[in-house]
């Protein structure tokens, strides 16, 4: 029975083992001026979109879109103000018919206006009007002055006084096998970009988070394409916080020659000079696209190595448009 229950045992193991070759990536030519290691290739297994990443999105426009159609209260208005999927709410404007679909989208401002980078304002304003996806409600009824229409999918509740406009579908994007992450690939496309902000205009995002940025179909970007957040070092060197630790001892006490990173007039220490440009750029995760306007593409961070900042900058992933399976 010992030896059946072994025999079973290196079966199994040799079942697993097999599958386990078959899920990973085979080592890739490692490109020129490059040894493959783990820690400069690590195999990228990204987490894809599902229909609420694709739909509750958002996205930046660089005009507003019109909002004489809009939502104007609901069944129990005014004792509810915020509606989810099967609630009915009332339109106002004009156009509705009976059994259209319209997405409900709400214009945002951030109330806290303060720059993640310097220069955000500006270039956020430059960029468009961000917008928020709330959800999608189909018109049941006409009779009225207000068409009443039914809630079939929430995102965040509905309030009053959001946007209505006709509803499209959206292209989901297809799964990919794993493949190794070049952590530290020189710039090799002319599609590039910059993150101008995040969902809920966060700074920092990882994994399954949404960012927007400031290239779009004019640049033929399209749903389904990749990029990778890239990031140099000089965007610490000027941050106000992060910058601080250039500043800080960072040599041993018995280090006879000791290092500065680009001193100022009287930082210079006894030892080399560390210029930050000239460390490699690193990147730092990767994005899918997962919607465009002419001028800004909405993605998700489908793999991260590290936190990825409203700033980064994007650039087209060439290898991961020529690995994607057809």
């Amino acid at each position: 029975m010992k030896k059946i229950g072994l025999l079973l045992l290196l079966a199994a193991t040799a079942m697993w083992a097999q599958s386990a070759a078959d899920a990973a990536p085979s080592n890739p030519t490692t490109p020129p001026g490059t040894v493959f290691t783990t820690a400069t290739f690590p195999i990228q297994r990204v987490q894809m979109p599902t229909y609420a990443d694709v739909y509750c999105a958002g996205f930046i426009n660089k005009q507003s879109l019109p909002d004489a159609n809009y939502v104007e209260g609901g069944l129990q208005t005014p004792g509810t103000t915020k509606f989810v999927r099967g609630d009915v709410v009332y339109l106002k404007g004009s156009g509705y018919t009976l059994g259209a679909q319209y997405e409900i989208i709400r214009a945002l401002r951030d109330i806290n206006e303060y720059e993640m980078f310097p220069g955000q304002r500006k270039l956020l304003k430059a960029t468009g009007q961000p917008y928020e996806e709330i959800g999608r409600v189909r018109v049941v009824d006409t009779r009225s002055k207000a068409a009443i229409a039914l809630i079939e999918y929430s995102c965040d509740p509905i309030n009053p006084g959001d946007t209505a406009i006709p509803f499209a579908e959206k292209s989901m994007v297809a799964f990919h096998p794993p493949l190794r992450f070049d952590r530290f690939m020189p710039t090799t496309t002319k599609v590039s970009g910059r993150i101008v902000m995040g969902k809920d205009f966060d700074s920092e995002v990882g994994t399954g988070q949404k960012v927007y940025f400031n290239v779009g179909s004019n640049q033929g970007v399209k749903v389904g394409d990749y990029f990778r957040a890239v990031r140099n070092y000089d965007e610490d060197l000027h941050d106000p916080v992060d910058s601080l630790s250039f500043k800080a001892a960072i040599s041993e006490d018995t280090q006879k020659m000791q290092p500065s990173f680009d001193p100022g007039l009287w930082e210079k220490s006894n030892g080399p000079v560390i210029h930050v440009r000239d460390l490699p750029r690193r990147a730092v995760g990767e994005i899918v696209v997962i919607g465009t306007t002419p001028t800004t593409a909405t993605g998700m961070v489908v793999f991260a190595m590290e936190d990825v900042h409203a700033g980064d900058g994007v650039e087209l992933d060439d290898q991961q448009q020529t690995q994607q399976p057809q």
